[in-house]
């Protein structure tokens, strides 16, 4: 059953039907601008909701956007237009498919070495993973969240080609090396508000992981990022489409250096918990874009 239609509120946050873990920190953005007096709800994305009367619609765990991706590309481009969107549509778009990252690279930007095969191109599948040079490899969807249908395994292991043309009958397909400082180092994620860096952490996985989230048992830690991450994720931001409200960097250390894990700017945690300051500014960027888009109407 779709939620009732919401009372006139300022900011739309959005949310899934059907989440694949709690939501532990939108209340945090949501309890910051209410206190400025702006009036907020969290909303499902499909809802049957006239997106028109809300000013601003603010995706925050949209976590299962992946599964029903030209659905929720048609919405969001909906709601782009007939009310702010944040992100916005051509940086939703763009940001839905991790094709971003051979771009992003293309333009001088640090990243995990990755090779994209599309769907069906099974016949691909062997000579590209022999051909790597990698001797292990993580194989993932284009399309996915969370590590969700990831693989890590030797490249010779009969496990990466099952894996691999399982994955290409259902979408395109990712492989990247391994990075193996991931045990150790990690991830760092660098949360940036209106293209301005606001807090970092470093995020572990437990013994014997890869996988840092928390799903998996990932932690996560205070982190003071170098010169040198700040540098690559301004450059990663500088190549999106349009700029951006919120935005999250993951650089992992490859030959002692950082690059771009992920560029996430859909529907990423922003660790709010770790920076009450971030929070506030995040929560003033908003109420900066309810006013501004209220003199657009007007």
């Amino acid at each position: 059953m779709d939620a009732p239609q919401p009372k006139q509120i300022d900011i739309a946050f959005i949310t899934a039907r059907e989440m694949p873990k709690p939501d532990q920190e939108t209340h945090l953005i949501v309890d910051a601008v209410k206190g400025m007096e702006m009036r907020a709800d969290v909303i499902p994305w499909d809802s049957s909701v006239d997106w028109a009367k809300i000013p601003l619609v603010v995706i925050r765990s949209a976590w299962d956007y992946f599964k029903r991706l030209p659905e929720f590309l048609a919405w969001a481009r909906h709601v782009d237009v007939v009310s702010r969107l944040v992100n916005p549509y051509a940086v939703v778009e763009w940001n839905s498919h991790k094709s971003y990252l051979q771009q992003l690279s293309r333009k001088g930007v640090p990243t995990v070495p990755t090779i994209l095969l599309e769907r069906g191109a099974v016949e691909n599948s062997a000579r590209v993973l022999s051909g790597s040079g990698w001797s292990e490899v993580v194989i993932k969807p284009a399309v996915s969240i969370g590590a969700i249908g990831a693989l890590h395994t030797r490249t010779e292991e009969k496990a990466s080609a099952d894996h691999l043309e399982s994955l290409l009958a259902e979408g395109d397909v990712l492989v990247q090396p391994f990075v193996s400082s991931v045990y150790i180092a990690g991830e760092v994620s660098m949360i940036y508000f209106d293209g301005e860096f606001s807090h970092a952490i470093r995020k572990l996985p437990k013994a014997g992981e890869y996988r840092v989230q928390d799903l998996y048992g990932g932690t996560v830690h205070p982190h003071v990022p170098t010169v040198e991450e700040h540098g690559v994720s301004t450059a990663a931001l500088a190549a999106t489409p349009k700029d951006t409200m919120y935005a999250r960097v993951d650089l992992v250390s490859l030959d002692d250096r950082p690059v771009v894990m992920e560029l996430e700017l859909i529907e990423p945690v922003l660790f709010l918990s770790s920076s009450p300051d971030g929070t506030q500014r995040f929560a003033e960027i908003l109420y900066s874009a309810v006013g501004n888009r209220a003199n657009e109407i007007a």
